[in-house]
């Protein structure tokens, strides 16, 4: 399975842009931890069965006030950062095991879209998946499971926070008009049904990309960190550098 992941490059204002609305973070610390979610996903496609693609926002598809730069260096360095050895440079234009291709078109929808149809139609690879990069818990079991699973099924979502998906694979594309419409998870799975596609669902995971997808995480990272089986480093060592933890209210609350 051609695993993609959709990255931004990591600049304050433009990731996890949501979190400092609702939450304590600054712009500054929700790029932190968009930078550990990352690095934490990359690595567990990196030690799975599946084909790495890591699909870059490039300047054109960029909003017109996070104009400049170079995206595509910055998320190469963030792979790097997440990969070292693994991302060397071949020369050919993509890193080595790692595959970068930039996204093509003016929404998410349309971006995941061209991305999927792209690699099924044209390339004619077996099964593709997209992986959000906001899921620092997602484990290589996880990716490894979904690879297993839609060799049962035409479509495999992956429910995560506030109806969203955290991962949706296809053997067979369909209409992608409207497919990430919130809920998410019910609109992938209708327009799977309007196009006849069978429909499996991998375990739900949370997303730091929602406030109550970040509770859940730093929930689930003390939880490991006491049954001593601890996951999604990166994350957990910015979540512990910026002392975040759930209060006994339930809210998110600093120490």
């Amino acid at each position: 399975m051609n695993v993609v992941v959709p990255v931004d490059p990591p600049r304050e204002g433009l990731v996890l842009s949501s979190l400092v609305d609702r939450t304590p973070l600054s712009d500054a610390e929700a790029r932190s931890l968009y930078e550990a979610a990352v690095v934490d996903v990359l690595r567990a496609v990196a030690s799975s069965g599946g084909e790495l693609l890591v699909n870059y926002r490039d300047a054109e598809t960029l909003p017109d006030e996070f104009a400049g730069g170079d995206p595509e260096a910055e998320v190469r360095a963030l792979a790097a950062d997440a990969l070292g050895a693994f991302t060397e440079d071949t020369g050919d234009g993509d890193d080595d095991g790692v595959r970068f291709e930039r996204q093509v078109g003016s929404s998410r929808t349309a971006r995941v879209g061209n991305t999927v149809t792209h690699l099924l139609e044209r390339e004619e690879v077996g099964s593709v998946g997209v992986l959000e990069p906001t899921v620092p818990l997602v484990a290589r079991t996880h990716i490894d499971g979904a690879a297993m699973s839609i060799r049962r099924h035409d479509v495999v979502l992956g429910p995560s926070s506030e109806g969203r998906t955290y991962f949706a694979a296809f053997r067979d594309s369909i209409d992608f008009g409207d497919a990430y419409a919130v809920p998410e998870v019910v609109t992938l799975a209708d327009r799977a049904r309007e196009a006849g596609l069978g429909i499996g669902f991998a375990p739900i995971r949370p997303t730091v990309a929602t406030p109550a997808g970040l509770q859940s995480t730093i929930a689930l990272l003390e939880a490991g960190r006491i049954a001593e089986k601890p996951g999604a480093e990166a994350t957990a060592a910015v979540v512990d550098e910026l002392g975040l933890e759930i209060g006994a209210d339930g809210t998110l609350e600093r120490t």
